[in-house]
C-alpha cells in the first residue's frame, strides 16, 4: 500500500507512536523505500483497540479522521483514584463505600448529552508547545481548560463491585478516564479506568482490524 488506512488493533503496553513506528518500518521494508505513516488519534499505552493508521497522501486528511465519534469499552474501578487516571499511575485509597446498582445506573445517565469535562493532566494535549503529559511528569501542576464533549449512549454492561464495566459512545476529545474520575466523584467513592478498548470509530469497527502479529509484526 502506497496510499490509504490501514485498521490497527492496537494491543496493551505500548504507544500509539510505538504502532505507528513498527507499521513504518513494516511498509518501508516491503517498499524499499521510506514510507509516511501517521496516526489520527492517540490510545494511552495500558488501552486497546481500533486505531486508523494514515499512508502516504492520506496523511494530508489525518485531522478529519481524528474528528470523528469513537465507542469504547471500559471497566471503571471505585473506592480508588489514580493520578493518571488509569493502572499506571499512583492509587489512593478514597472511599470503601458500595453503591448500590440504582446508584450507579442513575449517576451513569447524569453523563449522557453534552457535558463539560476536564482533559487529565497526563494526556498528549499541548501546553504552550509541549505535552501536558511531559509536564505533569516533571511535577508541574498542570489543569487543563474544560471543555464541552458529547455522551450519545453510556451503557452499563455490568456491575459487580469494586468494577464496573460499560460502553459508551462518545464524541472525538471525549477522554473515557476522565469521565472515570468524575463518575466518581458523583458515587462520593473515587474511580479510576482499568482497562479501556475502542471498538469502532464511525463506521469502522474492530472486527475490521488486523494485530500487529497479523501484519507480520512481532517485536
Amino acid at each position: 500500500m502506497t496510499d490509504g488506512i490501514i485498521l490497527i488493533d492496537k494491543p496493551a503496553g505500548i504507544t500509539s507512536f510505538g504502532v505507528v513506528a513498527r507499521v513504518r518500518r513494516l511498509l518501508t521494508n516491503q517498499q524499499s523505500k521510506k514510507v509516511k505513516v501517521g496516526h489520527t488519534g492517540t490510545l494511552d499505552p495500558f488501552a486497546t483497540g481500533l486505531m486508523i493508521l494514515v499512508i502516504g497522501k492520506e496523511c494530508k486528511n489525518a485531522g478529519s479522521y481524528s474528528k470523528l465519534d469513537k465507542v469504547y469499552e471500559a471497566t471503571i474501578k471505585l473506592g480508588q483514584i489514580s493520578t493518571t487516571g488509569d493502572p499506571e499511575g499512583d492509587l489512593s485509597d478514597v472511599s470503601d463505600a458500595v453503591p448500590t446498582l440504582i446508584d450507579v445506573k442513575e449517576v451513569l445517565q447524569k453523563f449522557v448529552g453534552v457535558i463539560e469535562q476536564r482533559p487529565p493532566a497526563y494526556s498528549a494535549i499541548k501546553v504552550n508547545g509541549r505535552r501536558s503529559y511531559d509536564l505533569a511528569r516533571s511535577g508541574q501542576a498542570v489543569e487543563l481548560p474544560v471543555r464541552q464533549v458529547t455522551i450519545h449512549t453510556l451503557d452499563l454492561i455490568d456491575y459487580t463491585y469494586p468494577e464496573l464495566k460499560i460502553k459508551t459512545h462518545v464524541s472525538s476529545g471525549t477522554y473515557i478516564r476522565s469521565l472515570a474520575s468524575d463518575i466518581g466523584d458523583q458515587l462520593s467513592t473515587g474511580a479510576y479506568c482499568t482497562s479501556l478498548r475502542r471498538v469502532k470509530i464511525a463506521d469502522w469497527t474492530i472486527d475490521q482490524a488486523k494485530t500487529l502479529p497479523e501484519m507480520g509484526i512481532v517485536d
